[in-house]
């Protein structure tokens, strides 16, 4: 044999197999293939899930306190943004008669949907401090008027008793004394809380009483018997106030105090004076008054003398 040709010959002989064993090794290559394919499938397939929930899951959500009464007469279904002094304003209520009648624990903390009772259960009394006692309200002192930024303190007069630093004023012999509404078991006859110009007059969608000018520190007067049911800054907008409840039909609200001079529970008499003119939570000095029927806003000129 060609001594040139051996080598190729020998080169060649090392890459030649019989057809056979080719055809061995792309059947085991197959068989692989298959069962790598097989697996991938086993484990990319969900494993199969039990349905339980009928016995682990509760089928009912627990109703919130109260929601059996929602929409009857003498009930009342919070809101978002509602606080328990707004509902008693609304309501024609004491916040303190409100909490006892819905046994709260805590009357700032609410919740959206809970149905709160605001009429007085058959048999109840209107909650009420012993005589001399200091009822201390949720953010404000019990031995001082309400002091934020900008607000001067003056003296509280002993709960239950009238502030004789300011004398009683009496109307004029020319001034009506009767309103214009009808004179019923309830109703009443009022003064003027204070004795500027009435600068904003009632609307029940904008303005829910009528704003009355005045100076830093002029006196705000109670504008008839009744018992202090709020005195405090917890009701956004009206800045520092108070709230004379004096039936079981009428309240008066005075905000936008400088000063506070009456306690929570304290009895007042007409002409009284109660809080001192500022301009908290507003923009100019003055006095916001609002008359509450049932916890309804009505024109407080409706009520109050003409002059």
């Amino acid at each position: 044999m060609n001594k040139r040709l051996k080598p190729v010959l020998d080169r060649g002989a090392q890459v030649v197999r019989p057809a056979w064993q080719g055809a061995a090794v792309l059947t085991v290559l197959a068989a692989l293939l298959v069962t790598a394919g097989c697996s991938s499938r086993r484990v990319m397939q969900p494993a199969p899930v039990e349905d339980r929930s009928g016995a682990t899951r509760p089928t009912d959500v627990k109703p919130l306190p109260g929601a059996e009464n929602a929409g009857k007469p003498g009930y009342f279904t919070v809101r978002p943004g509602d606080t328990l002094y707004r509902i008693a304003l609304e309501s024609g209520q004491s916040w303190r008669d409100v909490q006892a009648w819905n046994n709260l624990a805590n009357p700032n903390v609410l919740e959206v949907g809970q149905v709160l009772r605001v009429a007085p259960p058959v048999g109840a009394a209107p909650t009420t401090a012993a005589p001399g006692a200091v009822v201390a309200t949720p953010g404000v002192s019990s031995t001082s008027p309400v002091t934020p930024s900008g607000v001067v303190s003056r003296p509280l007069s002993p709960a239950g008793t009238t502030n004789t630093a300011t004398p009683t004023p009496t109307p004029t012999p020319s001034t009506p004394a009767a309103p214009e509404t009808p004179m019923g078991a309830d109703e009443l006859s009022f003064v003027w809380p204070a004795q500027g110009t009435v600068v904003a007059t009632f609307d029940e969608a904008k303005n829910k009483g009528v704003s009355i000018a005045g100076r830093i520190g002029d006196p705000v007067l109670a504008a008839a018997d009744g018992r202090v049911v709020y005195a405090g800054a917890g009701l956004r907008g009206y800045g520092n106030l108070i709230i004379l409840k004096h039936n079981n039909t009428y309240l008066t609200a005075y905000a936008h105090n400088q000063a506070l001079l009456v306690r929570e529970d304290q009895s007042v008499r007409q002409g009284q004076k109660i809080a001192e003119m500022g301009s908290s939570d507003t923009d100019r000095v003055k006095l916001h008054f609002e008359v509450r029927r049932q916890g309804k806003p009505v024109d407080p000129l409706s009520f109050l003398p003409k002059r």
